[in-house]
């Protein structure tokens, strides 16, 4: 088994978190915030916005099982890489689209891949995601973790993780871990 670490901001953490839960070959997801310049900022700091940070998911994957590049691929499609600092009603800098790498490759891999997708206007709209080095990363707070899975009837989750959850499963079926 190669274990390999990314980490994606891809809007609100618990709806990024509650897809990679399912995907095959993830073997550890955990909640988190990164690249801002608050020494472990709080989830309140986080939400002012003057923190710099994006809310993320550190995902730990197994490379024999799935690629940077399917993981890269389920990110891009299972949220808007086109709008900056928003995703649906979630609005400012901390609900960027992110990637954010401690192997050099991984950031040639999501460079190639942006560059690839804008060639083709693959989403038609310019593609936003910024794509840097991991920097002063902390796990948020442990009621974060498996917020999903411990909450599906919060308002939140029934109207906004749940429906995510729901595509990725249509549209990514291929990539289910069993049940």
């Amino acid at each position: 088994m190669t274990q390999q670490t990314i980490t994606l901001g891809g809007g609100c953490f618990w709806c990024t978190e509650a897809v990679f839960d399912r995907v095959r070959g993830i073997t550890d997801v955990e909640s988190g915030y990164t690249n801002g310049h608050t020494l472990n900022p709080s989830y309140e700091q986080i939400c002012q916005g003057d923190t710099g940070h994006a809310e993320v998911v550190r995902l730990t994957f197994d490379a024999d099982e799935i690629s940077l590049q399917e993981i890269l691929e389920i990110f891009f499609h299972t949220h808007d890489p086109t709008t900056l600092n928003r995703q649906g009603n979630d609005v400012g800098t901390q609900y960027r689209s992110g990637i954010y790498f401690e192997n050099p490759e991984h950031g040639d891999i999501a460079n190639d891949m942006i560059r690839q997708m804008s060639q083709d206007k693959l989403f038609g709209a310019p593609i936003t995601t910024e794509v840097k080095p991991l920097a002063n990363y902390s796990a948020a707070e442990a009621y974060h973790q498996d917020y999903f899975a411990n909450n599906p009837h919060a308002g939140y989750c029934a109207f906004v993780v749940g429906p995510k959850v729901e595509k990725f499963r249509k549209t990514f079926a291929r990539y289910l871990k069993p049940d």
